[in-house]
């Protein structure tokens, strides 16, 4: 079972970077899967979350309207398009997956990647990936 994050680097405010997390070794389509940051001195937080069974989204209120995310079920990779950044988002970002499909129980909805951002308790972890933007 693996996470592997990639696409880490440095960028002026204002520029763009892509991150890529590619999943193997579990069934990607039954889990949700969360990007997660941490900054220097501070806790992790949650960035953003989607759901694999329907493509349900949540953002945290900071990267709304300037991070994306997606999920290719048939590449069992999570992407996440940050523009227009700030320096603030300077952290180490984390992808992270949660299995949400247990048996019949398939859940479906907006909740589930809330569930897994807010919680923040996913069952894999990633290694990280730096990202740095300077002003």
């Amino acid at each position: 079972v693996q996470l592997v994050e990639s696409g880490g680097g440095s960028v002026q405010a204002g520029g763009s970077l892509t991150l890529s997390c590619a999943a193997s070794g579990f069934t990607f389509s039954d889990y949700a899967i969360g990007w997660f940051r941490q900054a220097p001195g501070k806790e992790r937080e949650e960035v953003t979350c989607i759901s694999n069974v329907d493509g349900a989204t949540y953002y945290a209120d900071s990267v709304t309207g300037r991070f994306t995310i997606s999920s290719d079920n048939a590449e069992n990779t999570v992407v996440l398009q940050m523009n227009n950044l700030k320096p603030e988002d300077t952290a180490v970002y984390y992808c992270a997956a949660d299995r949400v499909v247990v048996g019949s129980f398939v859940p479906r909805g907006g909740y589930v990647p809330k569930q897994l951002c807010n919680e923040r308790s996913p069952e894999r972890w990633g290694q990280g990936t730096l990202v740095t933007v300077s002003s």
